[in-house]
């Protein structure tokens, strides 16, 4: 699989205790766009955040959240995006959803391990 040097990043800003259809969100964001042939997929755990409620969640010690802010990026051609995206609204009850144009310089899957690919 190709991606175009110029193609779109998506990050969905979710927490991590949202939940689609009995399973966390971002596990089925991220089987969805498996499903759909995109790229790849990345999902980030943030130590600290807070969204448009303005309520702070924090893996601190004293006040241990259980609904930590995560981030999924996903990177593929624009029109590949924009495909996925009307699968992912109905998903999305609350979070924060953005679009950016982006420039791939390398994708390429594992080097193998005896040895330099050729």
């Amino acid at each position: 699989m190709q991606i175009p040097h110029d193609a779109v990043l998506l990050r969905i800003f979710i927490g991590e205790s949202d939940r689609w259809h009995h399973q966390p969100l971002y596990e089925a964001i991220v089987l969805k766009a498996r499903e759909m042939h995109l790229a790849g997929a990345t999902v980030l755990r943030g130590p600290m955040g807070f969204g448009k409620s303005s309520r702070l969640h924090t893996a601190k010690i004293l006040r241990l959240s259980m609904d930590l802010p995560l981030v999924i990026e996903i990177v593929d051609s624009e029109e590949k995006i924009n495909t996925f995206l009307p699968v992912l609204d109905p998903m999305i009850g609350g979070g924060l959803v953005t679009l950016e144009k982006v420039k791939v310089i390398e994708y390429r899957g594992e080097a193998r391990s005896d040895g330099p690919a050729t």
